[in-house]
């Protein structure tokens, strides 16, 4: 099923190793490119290399809100066991203000400690599944209803809020846009519930045909839940980050990147977040991507519309 929705485009700048300067000088280039928004990833280290350097998302976040002017910001996605939801909205509220209403909040479950060592580094609690899941639901609905209302109360299993005020207000209405990372029935219900947009991971090791069996599926649930709650499955956007160690597989060429688009494309995907080049030799393919294929594109999408 093909979204009634505009096509956009995304870059995801991981702050592994890279000094304060050298991330403005780098969110201004993409947004200079014409990108449609830019993000950074959330995790107490990185988790395959966690000694090396690596800032707090939503600190850089609100610094980066103001050295940016049009392009959408956000974290994809920000790790609910790490906060308590109700300062997590207070955050999201700040940071919308700072960026003069730019913000895209990105959120989802966090991986299991096994795989981050975030969890063991910080002391926190790395909750079994049923409960990850059934926590991050109650995070959601925190955020949202905080973000909502002026006032609000909040009484779940595992969190509470009572009377919590959030002013100012804001300056997106009625709230910042969520986007959810889920690639399970129970995360993908909580989007189909919640969010404004839903994010999938395009990982390694998996091919695009394998990654297109996958989204279809994924795209045939949502649409399932949505009818299910009376929801109209056009309004929630649909999108895919694509993370691969190889960037080989990323940026080959400008040709293949458009074949990828149209493919996904097909199956749903109106939204494509890229990891930006790890190596200086791809930033040429990455330019032409921005300024030849992107708005190739979009034309494209605007006139079969």
């Amino acid at each position: 099923m093909i979204m009634n929705k505009g096509l956009r485009f995304g870059v995801v700048t991981a702050q592994l190793d890279v000094s304060w300067k050298k991330m403005v000088e780098r969110w201004r280039y993409i947004e200079r490119l014409g990108f449609d928004s830019v993000w950074l990833a959330d995790e107490f280290v990185y988790f395959t290399q966690p000694t090396m350097p690596w800032f707090e998302a939503w600190t850089l976040l609100a610094a980066l809100a103001t050295q940016t002017s049009r392009i959408r910001i956000g974290t994809l996605v920000t790790a609910t066991p790490f906060r308590n939801p109700a300062f997590l909205a207070r955050q999201a509220l700040t940071v919308d203000h700072l960026s003069n209403g730019r913000l895209e909040l990105g959120l989802g479950p966090g991986v299991s400690g096994g795989d981050d060592p975030s969890y063991s580094m910080a002391g926190i609690e790395d909750w079994a599944p049923p409960e990850r899941v059934a926590r991050f639901r109650e995070a959601v609905e925190i955020v949202d209803q905080l973000l909502l209302n002026e006032v609000s109360t909040y009484q779940g299993l595992f969190y509470q809020v009572k009377d919590a005020v959030m002013q100012p207000r804001p300056i997106q209405k009625p709230r910042p846009p969520i986007t959810i990372s889920a690639n399970g029935p129970r995360t993908i219900k909580i989007a189909t519930d919640l969010a404004n947009t839903w994010n999938s991971l395009w990982g390694p090791g998996w091919s695009r045909e394998e990654m297109l069996v996958v989204t279809r599926e994924r795209s045939g649930l949502i649409d399932g839940y949505c009818t299910e709650a009376g929801r109209d499955p056009l309004t929630l956007r649909r999108s895919l980050l694509v993370f691969h160690d190889d960037v080989d597989t990323v940026y080959p060429s400008v040709d293949a990147f458009e074949d990828d688009v149209r493919h996904f494309r097909e199956v749903g995907i109106d939204e494509f977040i890229l990891m930006f080049p790890s190596r200086e030799d791809h930033l040429p393919v990455f330019e032409r991507i921005a300024s030849d294929a992107i708005p190739k594109l979009k034309a494209e999408e605007r006139r079969s519309g």
